[in-house]
This record gives structure tokens, C-alpha cells and sequence, in this order.
């Protein structure tokens, strides 16, 4: 019997990729959706390859998950490969947002402009809605399916610069507690992931990102920082049929740092 296959958001790096591969391993096709210039095409590219190695299909889409008509045209093309199968699992790690301060103190900085505030939180939280109201409305989830929204530290704590950032993820676990009523009925399970400071492209653009690790590996109790598998061996279990009851949660991931002083 074929497996229900896995649909990523931000496929390409950090989080995204190692769910990719962890999924792929477990026999399950991989459906990925990255943006990415030239520059880094050729990463997305070997991943691609990699998974496909794997003897599970890879079909990645090159395009901004966040944009509405190209989110269709993406539906569209998942729904005709798809065929007789469906979506079991579907991850939002999309990790694009503004990170500037909404007061600035200094005269070389502007504040956050209404634009940027606003494209950040589309991105990295509203994005989810949208993307889960066109997989109910395809019927392409199963019953049981499983979603999951990658959060952050930054949703309950002030860093600098992360204003904007924060905002976005504080409103994703809203919508992930929101779609958890919306969803019970048709069986589909959904929790915001919280993973412990990991050495991501996406962290490397946060200011200080140096020093957030360093405090982060001093504050955790097993001396390291969170690795993206650590996180993608930790959904590939919460996507097994026993975790059910398990909807509606932020879910820590990260060896115990956010508790430990």
C-alpha cells in the first residue's frame, strides 16, 4: 500500500530539508516548495536528487510560497501528480521575514515600515491558513493527517531586531490552536513546532546570531544546540496513527533549553 506523502514548505535548507530526507527514508514521497536564486538553486537541486535516491519521488517547486496565484498554480500541479494519493503530512518552515527594529535608536536605521511588518506575518503565519484551506477544499488530506508549523523562542521572548519576527510567530500558534478546533471533525491533527536555537541560514540573519547560540549551547543541559534532525526525527514519530490525540500544542524540541536558566 503507498504511503500518504509529505508536502514542505521551505524544503530547500535548515528545517525543511532534514524533514525532507527524514520522511523520504521512512518510503514516503516528498513534495517541496523553496525559493531560491541561482546562487542556491543548485542545493534544492542536489536535495532533490537525493531524496529521489531514495526510491521515493521528489517533486520540488521553485516559487513564493506566500503568493497567492502562484500557490494555486502549485495546488494545481500537486493535485494532478498526486494522482490517487493524498497529503498525510504537511510542514510550513518558511523562514522569511524583515528583521528591523520597530523603534529605532539610531539616525542610520529607520523603523519598520508598515509593508514589511505586514509581509512578515503573511509570510510565516497567515501563509498556513491559506495553504490548509486549499488542501480541505481539494480534499487532499487524509483523514489523520498530521501538520505542523515550525515556530520559534522568539514568539514569547524580545530579541533585537526580532520584532517583526516574533509577531509572525506568536500569530502562527494562534492559527495552529484556531485550525486545531477547525480540524477535528475531519480528524487532521495540527501543532507549532518549537525548536531549540539551531545554526540555520535563517538564524545566521538574525543580528547577533553569534552570541544567541553561544547562550543558547551554555543554557542547554545536553551542552549542544538543536540540529534540524533532531527535529525531523522527532515528526517523523509524532506522524505515527498513536499521537491522534496530540492537536493544538506548541511542542518543544529542543533538549530542554527554553526552561533551563
Amino acid at each position: 500500500m503507498t504511503q500518504s506523502a509529505v508536502l514542505i514548505l521551505g524544503v530547500s535548507s535548515g528545517f525543511g530539508a532534514a524533514i525532507a530526507r527524514a520522511f523520504a527514508a521512512e518510503g514516503r514521497d516528498i513534495y517541496g516548495v523553496h525559493l531560491d536564486r541561482r546562487s542556491t538553486l543548485v542545493h534544492a537541486n542536489q536535495l532533490q536528487a537525493e531524496i529521489q535516491s531514495m526510491g521515493v519521488q521528489a517533486h520540488f517547486f521553485n516559487a513564493n510560497a506566500a503568493d497567492d496565484e502562484k500557490r494555486r498554480e502549485m495546488m494545481d500541479k500537486i493535485q494532478g501528480l498526486l494522482a490517487e494519493n493524498r497529503i498525510g503530512v504537511f510542514v510550513h518552515s518558511l523562514a522569511f521575514g524583515t528583521l528591523v527594529p520597530f523603534v529605532s535608536n539610531s539616525p542610520d536605521q529607520a523603523n519598520v515600515r508598515r509593508k514589511q511588518l505586514e509581509m512578515t506575518l503573511d509570510v510565516m503565519a497567515n501563509s498556513l491558513v491559506y495553504w490548509v484551506q486549499d488542501l480541505i477544499q481539494r480534499e487532499l488530506m487524509v483523514a489523520g493527517g498530521r501538520i505542523y508549523a515550525m515556530t520559534s523562542m522568539g514568539s514569547h521572548q524580545a530579541w533585537a531586531q526580532y520584532g517583526p519576527v516574533s509577531a509572525a510567530k506568536a500569530a502562527l500558534e494562534s492559527h495552529v490552536r484556531q485550525l486545531c478546533l477547525e480540524l477535528a471533525p475531519r480528524q487532521i491533527t495540527i501543532n507549532a513546532i518549537m525548536a531549540g536555537v539551531t545554526n540555520t541560514p535563517a538564524l545566521t540573519k538574525i543580528p547577533n546570531a553569534e552570541r544567541i547560540m553561544a547562550k543558547s549551547q551554555d543554557r542547554n543541559p545536553h551542552d549542544r544546540l538543536t540540529v534540524p534532525e533532531d527535529v525531523a526525527a522527532c515528526l517523523v514519530e509524532l506522524s505515527r496513527p498513536g499521537t491522534y490525540w496530540m492537536t493544538g500544542n506548541t511542542i518543544r524540541v529542543d533538549g530542554g533549553e527554553d526552561f533551563c536558566a
